[in-house]
This record gives C-alpha cells, sequence and structure tokens, in this order.
C-alpha cells in the first residue's frame, strides 16, 4: 500500500480501481488513517469473522483443541517457550477472544491476548529475565497500587 502525503486524498475512480480500495494516509500528530471503500471493509470484515468462526468450531470439541495445539507451533512459533498448561490456556484465551469477534464485534481482545501470550514467550525465551521477574519479593508491603 502506497502512503499518502499528509492532508492528500487519492483520486478515486469508483471501485473499479483496486489501488484505491484502501489507502494510508501519514499523520506526525497522530495515528496514521486509512481511507477504504465500504466494500473492502465489508469484505475484510466477512473474512475475518469466516476465519474466527472456523477457529471457533475447531475448538468446540476435544479433537479440535488437539487440532489447534497440533498447529499452534506453526501459527506462533514463539510458543514453544510456553509449558503445556500456558499453551492450553493460550488455547481457551483465544477461544474467549474469538467468540468476543463474532459475537460482539470486538476485535481489540483477540489482539491483546496474541500481544500478552508473545510477551510471555518473550520472557521466558530469557532465562536470567525469567528468573528476574519470578523471584519472590520482599514480605514489606508498599500499599495499594492504583490502575494508571
Amino acid at each position: 500500500m502506497r502512503p499518502l502525503p499528509a492532508g492528500r486524498l487519492p483520486p478515486v475512480a469508483g471501485d473499479r480501481a483496486p489501488e484505491a480500495a484502501r489507502r494510508c494516509g501519514r499523520r506526525r500528530d497522530g495515528e496514521d488513517p486509512f481511507i477504504s471503500t465500504a466494500r473492502h471493509d465489508r469484505q475484510r470484515e466477512e473474512t475475518a469473522e469466516v476465519a474466527a468462526r472456523m477457529v471457533a468450531a475447531l475448538l468446540a470439541d476435544d479433537e479440535g483443541i488437539r487440532a489447534v495445539l497440533h498447529a499452534l507451533p506453526v501459527v506462533f512459533p514463539w510458543v514453544r517457550h510456553l509449558n503445556d498448561e500456558e499453551k492450553q490456556q493460550f488455547v481457551r484465551d483465544l477461544v474467549d477472544a474469538t467468540h468476543d469477534a463474532i459475537d460482539l464485534d470486538v476485535h481489540a481482545t483477540l489482539h491483546r491476548v496474541v500481544v500478552e501470550w508473545r510477551a510471555t514467550a518473550r520472557i521466558l525465551a530469557d532465562p536470567a529475565l525469567t528468573e528476574q521477574l519470578t523471584r519472590a519479593l520482599p514480605d514489606e508491603d508498599h500499599g495499594e497500587v492504583f490502575a494508571p
């Protein structure tokens, strides 16, 4: 996808021009926006929904869960740093997040699950960091921790 210069819209030739289906703008003061045709956006949503429903259907029984666990290292190579219990929890979290994507149209949960488990694997891949983050804390109490 070609980025657009800040403040410029692409010339649109209707839905026939494939390069006009989705464009990225550049902003210096915030997140870069995407300009997309409604048809392209509907197709992306349908693709995501079909994939989410397929995963949810696979995870509906033990055989499907075993298939997903078998495929996990291909899709997420970093799971090799997780133990079996952690892999199973990751799959359960994926199931819940997939249902959120299908039922509630909330896709951020699925992204968050993958980001958080990847971060966990990154920590577990580094023995020194794992030791540092899993050692016992001092018995002193520093009071209540407030959400940021």
